[in-house]
């Protein structure tokens, strides 16, 4: 068995390093880019903290939820068994104070914490985690992230009550860095037994520093300081409770709105700063606080089933039109990079693919010749009576999409393809993936491990954009079950490089993250998927 945090074997290294991570933090002030500025003097508790957001997911269950702006608010209210150091990507304890993984990566052993409870007073226990993991698989589609992290679950075991172990069919290195993720946050047990839906409606009971106190469905998510909290992260420089009494995530989907109302002091943050609103918020009493988001970069996300995408050329077509480093010089914020493969720099083996995705407008109008698409009188090209259109669809969950994909828009209607723009809330994402009724999305998905390409490309998981089955799936699985880094390494590298040749999904732009904060807000904290933590935040 491979055991941490004691052992120092050599296993337990190759699969850290493979479970590593770097982070880039881009600094839009004088701060250090990764928190709030900390000049207020000694830490103090209490306060009300309120953050403006752009969309609300229409859901309030950790598990189910993939949007950011609603994961800031949710992250607070969930423990996880472990956590990740997001400036080394290192594994370390939170719940789980130790744990044990055999040579094959099958099976992953975690001792618990004794004394942690949930905010309805009932104890965490080993049963607690399988009834936590049990359900899982059963959350439908709004619980994606989840299930890809647990798929080739075969059993979940209370060895002890404080002791649970999870076996999988198939090596699943993956694993430990999945119990760090929000996704897999911990529920108490009467939670984990409701219905999907129930819980998406009503909200969870959770271990963590804060308590969903009310949802008022696209307006605001309250969160209240859980008393006798003690149990945090090792991460983390507070130990007990956290400092804040309250914190207030308001609703308001426009950025200018967002940007005026921090200005003016009416909220102390927001979310999703645009390039637009930076120059306002700039020398004032305001931190922009910026950090790049490893997974998947902003990308079209074709519907491979759809007539005209299964034609490889139109979708390298649409690949080579996209002219990158305009969308970013004119939409996004500072510090922002043009998408070099379909994960972000900063992902764990991340290979830098950019020769590939060059902009080559007259490559894309040749593609589209030689696959028989002519030009019309109006520019855009028709074949067999056919004119080349397809719709995007996007959702109103950050400030930069719509102007991004305007810019899109025009870049492809310049080599004589049509674009037409379909505006969705974010509630409406899950139910658009399932239905297939799609041509292609317009978004981004978050996780500090390259195993994210499986979760969403695998022909044998959901495979939301339907891609025909091809060798991507024997590499993705493969790199899941490896302990050997540079093995993993390669065959992650040969993966991104089937879908940047194939353009399955044309990545476009590295999100990131940027918040604007009020000087009198301290350690607001990214974490290592560039969500936010709050237990040690303060105000003064």
């Amino acid at each position: 068995m491979i055991s941490h945090p004691d052992s120092r074997s050599a296993r337990w290294a190759a699969l850290s390093a493979l479970l590593t991570t770097s982070v880039l933090l881009t600094a839009c002030s004088s701060g250090s880019g990764s928190s709030s500025s900390n000049d207020g003097g000694q830490a103090r508790p209490g306060g009300t903290l309120t953050f403006a957001v752009g969309s609300d997911a229409g859901c309030v269950d950790p598990q189910q939820v993939g949007s950011n702006d609603t994961i800031y608010s949710l992250r607070q209210v969930v423990d996880s068994l472990t956590d990740q150091d997001p400036k080394t990507g290192k594994i370390v304890p939170w719940l789980a104070k130790s744990w044990d993984i055999s040579p094959d990566t099958k099976a992953f052993t975690f001792h618990l914490r004794s004394g942690v409870t949930f905010s309805d007073g009932t104890p965490l226990t080993a049963q607690v985690v399988k009834d936590n993991f049990d359900a899982v698989p059963k959350l439908g589609a709004l619980g994606i992230l989840a299930q890809g992290y647990l798929s080739g679950v075969e059993s979940t075991t209370a060895v002890d009550p404080l002791t649970v172990r999870v076996k999988f069919k198939q090596p699943n290195a993956q694993f430990l860095q999945a119990t760090s993720t929000f996704s897999l946050g911990i529920e108490s047990s009467a939670s984990a037994k409701k219905s999907p839906q129930q819980k998406c409606s009503q909200g969870i009971v959770g271990s963590g520093p804060f308590t969903l106190k009310s949802y008022v469905q696209n307006q605001s998510i309250t969160l209240a300081k859980r008393a006798k909290y003690d149990w945090g992260s090792s991460l983390w420089t507070k130990k007990g409770e956290a400092y804040l009494d309250k914190v207030v995530f308001k609703v308001v989907p426009e950025a200018g709105v967002r940007t005026g109302s921090l200005q003016s002091g009416q909220v102390d943050a927001i979310s999703s700063v645009g390039k637009a609103d930076e120059a306002a918020l700039k020398g004032g009493q305001v931190s922009l606080l910026g950090r790049a988001n490893p997974g998947n970069v902003f990308n079209l996300g074709l519907n491979n089933s759809r007539p005209l995408l299964k034609d490889v050329k139109v979708r390298q077509a649409i690949l080579f039109a996209i002219d990158r480093q305009q969308i970013v010089d004119a939409v996004f914020p500072t510090g922002t990079q043009p998408a070099t493969s379909i994960l972000a720099h900063t992902t764990p083996d991340y290979a830098n693919l950019g020769s590939a995705l060059a902009y080559d407008a007259a490559k894309a109008k040749s593609l589209l010749d030689s696959a028989g698409w002519k030009t019309g009188s109006d520019g855009i090209r028709t074949k067999n009576g056919t004119r080349l259109s397809l719709a995007v669809t996007w959702f109103a969950n950050a400030a930069t999409n719509q102007p991004a994909l305007e810019l899109i828009q025009q870049q492809l209607k310049a080599v004589g393809i049509d674009v037409a723009l379909k505006e969705r809330q974010i509630s409406q994402l899950a139910a658009t993936l399932q239905s297939g009724d799609f041509d292609a999305g317009w978004g981004n998905l978050t996780r500090a491990d390259p195993d994210i390409l499986r979760s969403q490309y695998s022909t044998r998981l959901a495979n939301f954009y339907h891609l025909p089955a091809s060798p991507l799936d024997s590499l993705l699985n493969q790199q899941a079950a490896t302990t050997d880094a540079a093995k993993r390494k390669q065959l992650v590298d040969q993966a991104q490089q089937l879908i940047v040749k194939n353009a399955y999904i044309v990545p476009v732009v590295e999100l990131q993250t940027q918040l604007g904060v009020a000087k009198k807000v301290h350690d607001l904290d990214f974490e290592a998927s560039s969500r936010i933590q709050l237990h040690d935040t303060w105000i003064g």
